[in-house]
């Protein structure tokens, strides 16, 4: 069975970050312990990622390189602003600081209500630097592995992708789902 829509595809890889010179620096493993698994063409992964791997069978092999320009784009200064401090207070008016600290991940809400994550850069006594970009806004991605395992979805995980709209994982905690639901990761 070949990697296509509506396919349950399992992997194994590494991927790279590549610098401008050419190195590359191991950033993420998907093992045999703790594969990908992901269902192709509902949108889970880039869509270069998954242009690549569209065809491949089991026991395959890949390696393929993602520019920033089909991955996260490229790394915008604008991105990173300073805010208002007393934007972090919680309900007793006091900074939040179990929450709000350098290097945490925050949900911020867009002008048009669209809520995006921003990573905390800086705190100083008045202001909290943020950053917008996507971790990995400016990366050449390089991904070295192999297909793992290769399934239709069932109708429970294809219900389960649908009604959370995007990663489809399915904990067990979904009163909707089919009991066939092994929820796609």
């Amino acid at each position: 069975m070949r990697i296509e829509n509506q396919k349950v595809a399992t992997l194994v890889y590494e991927m790279f970050l590549v610098d401008e010179n050419g190195k590359e620096e191991v950033a993420e493993r998907a093992t045999m312990e703790q594969p990908l698994i992901y269902c192709h063409g509902e949108g889970m992964m880039l869509p270069a990622f998954e242009q690549a791997m569209v065809g491949k069978d089991v026991d395959e092999t890949f390696d393929f390189v993602i520019t920033p320009d089909q991955a996260y784009g490229d790394y915008d200064e604008e991105g990173v602003r300073e805010l208002d401090k007393k934007l972090f207070y919680n309900g007793d008016e006091e900074f939040d600081s179990e929450r709000v600290y350098e290097g945490a991940i925050v949900p911020m809400t867009t002008t048009d209500g669209q809520i995006i994550n921003a990573q905390v850069v800086e705190i100083t006594d008045d202001k909290v630097t943020i950053d917008l970009n996507h971790p990995l806004a400016g990366e050449t991605l390089h991904f070295v592995g192999k297909v793992v395992d290769v399934r239709d979805v069932t109708p429970g995980e294809l219900k389960a992708l649908h009604q959370r709209g995007h990663c489809g994982r399915c904990k067990g905690d979904c009163n909707d789902c089919d009991s066939d639901c092994g929820g796609c990761h």
